[in-house]
């Protein structure tokens, strides 16, 4: 998988269960910031499957996903770790949003996540999208990224309120794992 986040990691291995191992870029050797130059985050998640295989030789699944809120005219969007900057902080990326929003009723967002698998020299996508509002404030201490101001619709409460089991049923990563793996075990049983 094309990540060094370990929250990533786990979340999409509890989703994938046993059945299916991989490996971190650290496990595979690469160290660096691997490419994120594209418009889109189709393409980012395309991108960074596309430099594994690459650089590396490996098969590789890559995900991106964006924080598109409605009255911010979608954004984040495609720079959602980066939105305040490139070191890639939580804190500041949420306080920026939050900061943002002040006085602003509509707030509706949702987030989206393209998983973008290269197996045997073809690309397949996979997407999970979750629709929901971003709190007033900061809350809940589990999770990560924007979790605790990301109320999903239907929910009074954050991803971050939530377990990792509660949360890894309806997020948008856990949907778009969840297509992942219907396509994954159909291939096991060719």
């Amino acid at each position: 998988m094309a990540t060094a986040n370990p929250n990533k990691i786990r979340e999409i291995q509890k989703k994938l269960g046993t059945n299916y191992q991989f490996f971190s870029l650290h496990e595979i050797g690469c160290t660096e910031d691997v490419p994120e130059t594209s418009d889109t985050i189709e393409g980012n998640a395309a991108q960074k499957a596309r430099y594994v295989f690459e650089q590396y030789g490996y098969d590789c699944f890559s995900e991106d996903t964006g924080l598109e809120i409605d009255a911010l005219n979608g954004a984040p969007g495609v720079i959602t770790a980066r939105y305040a900057g490139e070191n890639k902080d939580p804190n500041a990326n949420m306080e920026k949003v939050l900061n943002e929003l002040k006085g602003i009723a509509n707030r509706k967002a949702r987030f989206k996540t393209v998983i973008a698998l290269r197996l045997n020299n073809l690309e397949y996508f996979f997407e999970g999208i979750v629709n929901g509002t971003i709190s007033e404030e900061k809350r809940g201490k589990d999770g990560f990224g924007y979790d605790p101001i990301f109320v999903p619709d239907g929910y009074d409460r954050t991803y971050a309120e939530m377990s990792i089991e509660e949360k890894n049923v309806i997020s948008h990563r856990a949907l778009a794992v969840d297509k992942l793996k219907i396509f994954l075990d159909g291939l096991s049983l060719k």
